[in-house]
């Protein structure tokens, strides 16, 4: 009780040669990692000429030594790489634990290096993508002109199901309207009604009303959802589960 344990270990073996809560606290850097990997890669991939959706803080990028229109995303290259070195510690005390007796062998020092090794590299990467996030400068314009109508064409097969067609024909319907526009050298959403019909006579005139971006996205009301509310609500239940981790540490 002195050190603070839930309770003793009921073999003596076990206690001096188990290390399965430094492979748990690995697997689990491990897994916190790639998931920034991932989102730091989203964030490299939009902050690109070719999308323009976001820029980063000059705190956390640098100029190009060659090109000076160029901004180096460092920070969230970092953050990428160090998934690699965090999953290596995991990698390298698998190996050392699978050759071993038993019992207590020296190579199991290897397990404070690593231990340590990754905290201070969880740490690092918290505080850097932390910073990050707070300063981005996010252009609505950009991703709003990325948007197209062919967006919606599952929006427009969805249409026809609440009409009382089945998804599947809803489907091979919605493709034909896009082949079709497609032919016509026109996006989908600058079909005539009468081009529509000619596909499937349960297109009316309220079909106008698919092609918005905004009703698509709000339609969603589900949880995990794209609608406003959706998201906020996913936001909320985020915040409370930190909030009650928080008060458990």
């Amino acid at each position: 009780t002195e050190l603070d344990f839930a309770s003793i270990s009921f073999n003596s073996m076990d206690a001096v040669s188990e290390r399965d809560f430094v492979v748990e606290f690995l697997s689990m850097a491990t897994l916190m990692m790639i998931h920034l990997s991932k989102m730091a890669e989203d964030l490299i991939i939009y902050s690109t000429s070719e999308f323009g959706f976001l820029t980063f803080s000059d705190a956390y990028s640098t100029g190009s030594s060659l090109m000076p229109q160029k901004k180096n995303p460092d920070s969230m290259e970092l953050i990428r790489s160090k998934a690699g070195r965090v999953f290596g510690r995991l990698a390298a005390m698998f190996m050392v634990l699978k050759g071993l007796p038993s019992t207590y062998n020296k190579d199991l020092q290897e397990d404070k290096e690593a231990v340590f090794d990754v905290v201070d590299t969880l740490n690092a990467v918290l505080q850097v993508a932390t910073g990050v996030i707070s300063t981005l400068q996010i252009h609505k314009e950009n991703m709003e002109k990325a948007l197209s109508p062919e967006m919606l064409s599952t929006d427009l097969a969805l249409y026809l199901v609440r009409k009382g067609m089945p998804f599947r024909q809803a489907h091979a319907a919605s493709g034909k309207a896009v082949r079709l526009a497609e032919s016509k050298g026109v996006t989908i959403n600058n079909l005539s009604v009468d081009d529509l019909k000619s596909i499937s006579p349960l297109f009316g005139s309220d079909v106008s009303q698919v092609f918005n971006i905004v009703n698509s996205v709000e339609q969603y009301t589900a949880m995990g959802g794209t609608a406003k509310s959706s998201v906020t609500a996913q936001i909320e239940q985020l915040r409370e589960l930190m909030k009650r981790h928080k008060e458990q540490a």
